[in-house]
């Protein structure tokens, strides 16, 4: 038992001073216990035990996360159990202390261990997914035919207190459409750290959430789903299969509108229908029900009736003078 006193010792003397953001909690032949933390999120237990036969066989080692991924942790102690293997004959336990803080330390996007690997199902062939571990940033690029939306996904230290945030997106979508994926997107995310306004959704205590999934998974179905969306009253795709021939103006007849529950109009239609009754109750979605809001139709339903009442007595009136020419 000479080696793994020895070995004690200078674990006891070293370890937090080597070991940036350790904590010797325990230092006996029975078991080592060091908590490793370097943010309020990623902090992890590392307990090492000797085992029968050491230090000719590796160190039984085991990690506990409250933070942290239970697969990050499985495929982590794989990968130190193979370090320790390669330490056969030599102390083993301070070794591996470093690579779990190096780990950690070099890999700053190990708090969403698990949205990154469900993220990664929703990509097809033509989207991609880069991890930028030093600037704890995933580049997205999510692609539907012609149209693509690229982006920079910023994950913060102290995620997921806070939500994830979007730079230098670039896309071939229209602009209000490009507005719209990205302002919701940000909404999705505020929701996840930020407790609801209404009392009545604030009943139970608020605790921020990942958010990085639901950001990003939206912004793909975004990107996937619209280039297919149709006008919800004349039926044609509300883009054309060229993003260079998308409508601009957004006062053209063609330029798609999108509604507050989410469909899509071609602006004329969005007019034509809001303009014709019935108006009792409010102009609803033909989709899904809801009620329509939009920035360019703030008109009340009473007033819209009377405007349309008097555009058919108008037009009554042109027609009995036609026919009196006739």
């Amino acid at each position: 038992m000479g080696f793994i006193n020895d070995e004690l010792q200078e674990v006891s003397k070293l370890c937090q001073n080597v070991i940036d953001g350790s904590r010797l909690v325990c230092c006996v032949q029975s078991m080592v216990r060091v908590e490793i933390t370097k943010t309020q999120f990623k902090k992890i237990i590392v307990c090492i035990q000797f085992p029968q036969d050491y230090p000719k066989v590796p160190l039984l080692i085991e990690l506990k996360s409250k933070t942290l991924s239970e697969k990050l942790l499985n495929r982590l102690t794989s990968v130190c159990e193979k370090e320790c293997e390669n330490l056969l004959g030599k102390a083993q336990i301070l070794p591996v202390l470093k690579f779990i803080s190096n780990f950690i330390e070099e890999n700053s996007l190990v708090c969403c261990y698990d949205e990154i690997a469900s993220l990664k199902k929703l990509l097809l062939e033509n989207d991609e997914l880069k991890l930028k571990q030093k600037t704890s940033m995933i580049y997205l690029k999510a692609q539907q035919g012609s149209y693509y939306l690229k982006t920079k996904i910023v994950v913060p230290d102290n995620y997921p207190e806070r939500c994830v945030g979007l730079e230098d997106t670039d896309s071939n979508f229209p602009a209000a459409i490009v507005r719209y994926i990205l302002g919701k997107g940000k909404e999705l995310g505020r929701q996840c750290v930020e407790p609801p306004i209404k009392e009545k959704a604030r009943a139970t205590l608020f605790q921020p959430s990942p958010s990085l999934n639901i950001v990003a998974s939206f912004l793909v179905r975004s990107v996937k789903m619209l280039p297919m969306e149709r006008c919800q009253l004349c039926r044609k795709l509300c883009l054309p299969e060229k993003p260079e021939e998308a409508v601009i103006d957004e006062n053209a007849d063609l330029h798609v509108e999108r509604l507050y529950c989410g469909h899509l109009f071609h602006l004329q239609c969005l007019i034509t229908y809001m303009k014709t009754p019935p108006f009792h109750g409010g102009k609803k979605c033909p989709s899904c029900g809801q009620r329509v809001y939009h920035d360019k139709w703030r008109l009340s339903e009473r007033l819209a009736e009377e405007r349309w009442a008097h555009q058919q007595a108008r037009a009554r009136e042109l027609a009995e003078v036609a026919d009196f020419f006739e």
